[in-house]
Parts: C-alpha cells; structure tokens; sequence
C-alpha cells in the first residue's frame, strides 16, 4: 500500500504539474478518438468505399473503446491509475502513427480499432486518478482543465489533420497527429504525479454484479443512458455525414474548409457551461429537455439550402448537445452514490456505442436519401432523447439533485 501524502490542493506546484497533465490528457485523448471524421471523404476517395463504410473509421474506434471502459476501471484497481493512462496514450499514438502507413483499407480498420482499445484507459480512469491525488475543495477545477483539454483536443485534432490533410494528403494528416500525440503523451508521462492516494484493490463479479444491481434500481438511470445513446448517435452522425454534404456541389468545399466547421466545438463548450449551471440552480430534471430540444431545432435548420444556415444550424445542434451531455453526465453521477465510477463506466459504455453503432447507421440513410435522409434519421433519434427527457421529469428527484454539478464526463 502507497504512503499516504496530503492531498494536492490549488496553488501548489503539484496540482499546477497535475492540471498541465490532465489537460494534456485530454487533448491527446479526443485528437486521437476523432482524428479521422473530417477525412471521411478523403478516405472514402483513396480506398474507393461508399460513405456508410468510409464512417467505420469512426465507429471502429469508439465502439471497441465502449466495451473496453467496462474493463479499464478494473485493470486500473490493480495497476494504478497513472500507469494505465501513460501507457493508453502511448499505444494509441504509436498506433495512429502506423496506420498513415498501412497499405489497405482492412489495415486501416484494424489500427482504428486498437486505438479505441488503448484509448479506453484514459476516460475510464481520469476521473479516479483526480479524486484519488487532489483534495476535493479542488476536484473540480483539475478536471475542468481534462473536460477543457478534451474540448480543445477534439476541435484542434480535426482542425490540424484536415489543414495537414489538404497539402500532404491523408497519411500525412494522420502521421502528424500520432507525432504531435507521442509528444504530448511523454509530456503527460513527466508532468502526472506519482500515485500517493491510490491503493490497489481486486474487482470481482460478485462486487461488479452487486453494483450493476443498485444501478439497474435507479428509475432514472436507464433512461439517461437510453437518452445518451440516441443523443451522441445523433451528434456524431450530424458531423460525420455533413462533410460529405457540404464537400459535394453545389458547396464545394475544401478539406481544410470542412475541418473549420468543427471551431462551432466552441460553442459547444460555452453550452456545457451554461446549461451546467442552469441545471444546478433549477435542477436536471426541469432543464435537460431545453437543450436537447435546441439540438433538434439546430438539426432540423441544416436542411435550408444557403450554407450560413447550415453553419447556424450545426451550431445550434453542437450548443444543444453539448449542454445535454453536461447535465446528463452530473446527473449520473449525482445519482450513483457509492457506485459512482460504475455509473460514470456505464454512462461512458452508451456514449460512445451510440457514436459507433448509429453513427455507421446514418450512412444508410446518406446512401438512400441524401442530407434529408440524415437529417430526417437524426431527428427521429433526438425526439426519442426528447421523450426520455419528459419521461425524466416525471421522476422524483434525489436530495443530492439540488446540488448537481455539471461537467463530469469526457466529450467527443
């Protein structure tokens, strides 16, 4: 068992190594998740596969990713958790750098989905490290700068690889971002402070089981997990098959303009924020319907044909879901109890199967019927998120509910 040390607290050089860390963490995390998306059409040209297909590169690594959260929190028990995250994000950066070499779409398929299964010890044990190493009273702001690196990293990442992709192609792209993810994955390797506040414990099925059951009690907590899956289906379907869109006439654009487009993350990043704080004062039952509504109102708007709109649109959609997100993850968390990490794991499980499994299946709809196709999928999805939603509402609230704090999981 470790020496127990004193918290780290705010202001100490300690929690300023821990915050660098973490946002290091989470900006090379989601530049890797998401670095192929904006070159979904480019893929697309090069391996000569159809739109439904080329978005296997998306869901082939969040859908592994999903399953193997369920087990990362485990391995990190025994392990540590620093050790687990220094080794995930050096594997999947290896990982994206091999594959701006492979020499066939099969391969490219294989490396995606190894780094959705080296990625899955990051978001699965950030959250642990921080509560294990900072004291609570400064929680909140170390993985504030996590959410934040996650925020930056997925915009950045798909900004970087498609302005890298129009001049040097796609395996130039590629090979950047798993240099410039080496980089700040040995970055993360100095800066992380040794574990003083972990202890190693085993996880058995008996203990798994008994807490699965205290969740499955929660009448709430299956349809926040039902929502989110229909929620970040819809999202990463949005992103996925608008460049397809907005590449083709009568819009022509360019790759590095079609990567601009994901600067709207911003947007998505004040919403979190806002909508958190919303949820806090008024509760998340009374509030989380407001965003998803204002997704479905943004998704919808993308059908108008002048391409200010289309921007307007997807950043009404990015603002809405990102606010949705923010409120659901607290309220999982607010919740749990004692099942806290489980829940988190769980809430994880249904984000991103619900980027892989409907982010692949809004290629069919692209295949049959165009952006109206996609749109009309999408907002099916959204008003089921949006029925959940008011079937939340009906549910008696926690006394912890009151005090929700928003912001607590990993964004796309």
């Amino acid at each position: 068992m470790s020496v127990q040390n004193p918290p780290i607290a705010v202001g100490t050089p300690a929690f300023r190594r821990l915050a660098l860390a973490m946002l290091a963490a989470g900006l090379a995390t989601f530049a890797l998740l998401y670095t192929t998306q904006p070159m979904l059409p480019a893929l697309a040209a090069a391996f000569h596969v159809g739109a439904a297909e080329a978005s296997l590169a998306v869901s082939l690594t969040t859908g592994p990713m999903a399953i193997a959260l369920l087990l990362a929190g485990a391995v990190s028990d025994r392990l540590g958790r620093r050790s687990v995250m220094i080794a995930s994000l050096l594997a999947a950066s290896a990982l994206t750098l091999v594959s701006a070499f492979v020499p066939s779409w099969t391969a490219l398929l294989a490396t995606r989905l190894l780094v959705g299964l080296a990625l899955s010890g990051v978001p699965a044990v950030a959250m642990a490290y921080v509560a294990e190493e900072v004291e609570p009273a400064s929680v909140g702001a170390a993985m504030g700068l996590y959410i934040s690196g996650s925020t930056i990293g997925g915009m950045a990442g798909r900004l970087g690889v498609s302005a890298l992709s129009d001049r040097f192609g796609w395996r130039g792209g590629l090979a950047a971002m798993g240099i410039a993810c080496l980089v700040i994955a040995i970055l993360f390797w100095r800066l992380a402070p040794p574990s003083a506040g972990f202890s190693p414990r085993r996880q058995d099925m008996r203990s798994f089981a008994a807490g699965l059951g205290r969740l499955r009690r929660d009448p709430a907590l299956r349809w926040i997990y039902a929502a989110i899956f229909l929620l970040m289906g819809s999202f990463v379907t949005l992103y996925n098959y608008a460049g397809f869109h907005l590449h083709a006439a009568p819009y022509d654009l360019s790759q590095a303009q079609l990567g601009a487009i994901f600067l709207l993350y911003i947007v998505g990043t004040i919403s979190s924020t806002w909508f958190g704080g919303l949820a806090g004062r008024l509760g998340p039952r009374r509030t989380f319907w407001i965003p998803t509504a204002l997704f479905l109102a943004g998704v919808v708007l993308t059908l108008a044909a002048p391409l200010p709109l289309i921007i307007i649109g997807i950043g009404l959609a990015t603002g809405g879901f990102f606010g949705a997100h923010s409120i659901a993850s607290s309220w999982v968390s607010r919740r749990a109890g004692v099942d806290r990490a489980q829940a988190a794991s769980l809430y994880l499980f249904f984000y991103y199967m619900g980027s892989s499994v409907l982010g692949s299946v809004g290629g069919l709809a692209w295949g049959r019927a165009g952006w109206p196709g996609v749109i009309g999928f999408i907002a099916l999805l959204i008003v089921g998120g949006l029925a959940m939603a008011v079937r939340l509402g009906r549910i008696a609230p926690l006394a912890q509910d009151q005090t929700v704090l928003a912001g607590t999981a990993s964004r796309p």
